[in-house]
């Protein structure tokens, strides 16, 4: 039988199994201070790839010369360096919010402080030499729309202006409400990545901000996986139109794509980040997060079906190893085998 892409329920099964392996035996997510290292890889990745999708051109070298070294080099508009900026700078305060929060946190999943001081983080170096060109002085960086917005070219129109604190108000508590059934062990109506589908598409559907509603709405949501548990999501500059997509479907209330795409990027980033360098060399963990620059997934799972890389099969059909095995591997790779006599 062909070998085809896993589906939904898999791929949820599969993150629900990953998440419980990293609680039970690995320890849970690292703080941005016990490895600062997984973090940086995955901030410099998140500014990127979350700005991209706004139409920031910046390659990937020019944003981590720009966040390491705090030189812009190329010659792009300054815009695009502080756009880049401000979503790191938020990013970097998200991560370490979420772990170790501080006085802007009331103990929920997210407040209504934490959500304006995410805009205000990521929107301020830009707005500070390129402001909106509809900004009153009530709108800044932090403050609510004081106008309406267009329809969307899916058809999907922001609800007036006056409306936008109470509804603002009305899903920082939806949020709330479902991280405390999560913490107290509850479960919610539909699995947790279209839970979070839902409630992202709901914030954007408000669109509290006069600008930045999508990066302050992927940051927000950021900062509610990290809260749970989860890895951050990276949504990748190349699934722009998917991503698009899933939000259009998730405008007329169908979730299951946007969920299965906030899935997707968590196991990426729980395979490709946290799992290689929390677990131990001789620790099994999936193939995928023993990917590097020798090996690709395809190359690893072959030369386990061949019996050459030490690895396991799960009854789910996923194939398992170690670093220490792949290392072995390597060494071996280009011996000959004895011939059969």
């Amino acid at each position: 039988m062909a070998r085809g892409r896993p589906s939904r329920a898999t791929v949820y099964a599969r993150l629900d199994a990953a998440i419980e392996e990293l609680a039970s035996r690995l320890g849970g997510l690292p703080s941005p201070m016990e490895s600062e290292s997984i973090w940086s890889d995955i901030w410099h990745q998140e500014a990127h790839h979350s700005t991209a999708l706004e139409g920031n051109t910046l390659v990937l070298r020019e944003v981590e010369e720009l966040l390491e070294q705090g030189r812009a080099i190329g010659a792009k508009p300054l815009r695009e360096y502080t756009e880049v900026k401000g979503y790191a700078d938020a990013a970097q305060w998200v991560y370490g919010q979420a772990l170790e929060p501080d006085g802007w946190s009331d103990g929920a999943l997210i407040s209504l402080n934490e959500l304006r001081r995410i805009h205000h983080t990521a929107m301020t170096p830009v707005w500070d030499v390129a402001p909106h060109e509809a900004a009153s002085p009530e709108e800044g960086p932090g403050s609510f729309r004081r106008h309406d917005i267009h329809p969307f070219p899916g058809g999907m129109t922001p609800p007036p202006w006056p409306e936008v604190p109470a509804l603002t108000a009305d899903w920082v508590s939806e949020v709330s409400a479902a991280g405390d059934t999560l913490r107290a062990g509850g479960t919610l109506p539909d699995p947790l990545p279209e839970a979070l589908a839902r409630l992202h598409n709901q914030f954007e559907r408000v669109h509290p901000f006069l600008d930045g509603n999508g990066r302050a709405g992927r940051l927000a949501l950021n900062l509610m996986l990290v809260r749970l548990g989860y890895p951050p999501v990276i949504i990748f500059k190349r699934q722009r139109d998917a991503y698009l997509s899933a939000m259009s479907k998730a405008d007329g209330g169908d979730f299951g794509p946007l969920g299965e795409l906030i899935a997707r990027a968590m196991l990426d980033n729980l395979n490709r980040f946290i799992v290689p360098n929390v677990a131990g060399p001789a620790r099994l963990v999936p193939l995928a997060a023993l990917v590097d620059k020798d090996f690709t997934i395809a190359a690893l799972r072959q030369a386990a079906q061949r019996g050459r890389l030490d690895a396991f099969q799960g009854a789910d059909g996923i194939w398992c190893s170690s670093r220490r095995a792949v290392q072995a591997y390597r060494r071996t790779k280009h011996r000959r085998r004895p011939k059969a006599t």
